[in-house]
């Protein structure tokens, strides 16, 4: 059980902070799809796959003093901040996690910004479509969001270099 639990942790550890509930749910989203050890169920929500299971195991780690959460109000606007402090530092000494190659794509994603990674998640939810099948789904679940064809495109290319940055050392470490 704890070793779920540890994924998530180690994926923070290797950002330093992950900025936002959004974000990361993305991220972990698009490492399963990596291939990454990640073993949470995503369902199609309004700002494209989400984990119930993940968004409890987060508030598990929290509340049990592993992670860090800090709410930034922005308006009516709240930001959640995760990041690792020490007792979650000595929980990972005790769970191996290596996430091999998919550390390079975790930086990656980590570098964008989680508009863009909602696209690429869901980009990657309806994968299994036709490219125009796709595009009109994301057109129609998406349309507040405002996509552009340029930005599916920039998507998809994203995904190819994540794959790329997976395959540099031949795939992820499984724990």
């Amino acid at each position: 059980m704890l070793n779920r639990h540890a994924k998530i942790i180690r994926l923070i550890e290797i950002v330093g902070e992950v900025s936002g509930r959004k974000k990361l749910q993305k991220m972990v989203y698009i490492g399963k799809h990596l291939e990454m050890d990640f073993d949470e169920r995503y369902e199609f929500h309004m700002y494209g796959p989400y984990s119930e299971e993940l968004t409890l195991r987060v508030d598990e780690l929290c509340n049990m003093g592993l992670l860090d959460e800090q709410m930034e109000s922005k308006g009516a606007i709240h930001m959640y901040r995760y990041s690792l402090n020490e007792t979650g530092h000595d929980f990972l000494k005790f769970h191996e996690v290596d996430f091999g190659s998919g550390e390079r794509a975790i930086l990656r994603m980590n570098e964008e910004n989680s508009r863009f990674l909602e696209l690429v998640s869901t980009i990657l939810y309806f994968s299994h479509l036709p490219y125009e099948e796709m595009k009109g789904k994301i057109f129609t679940f998406k349309s507040k969001q405002r996509y552009t064809e340029e930005e599916i495109q920039k998507g998809q290319t994203f995904i190819e270099e994540l794959r790329a940055l997976m395959k540099e050392d031949g795939g992820t470490a499984l724990m």
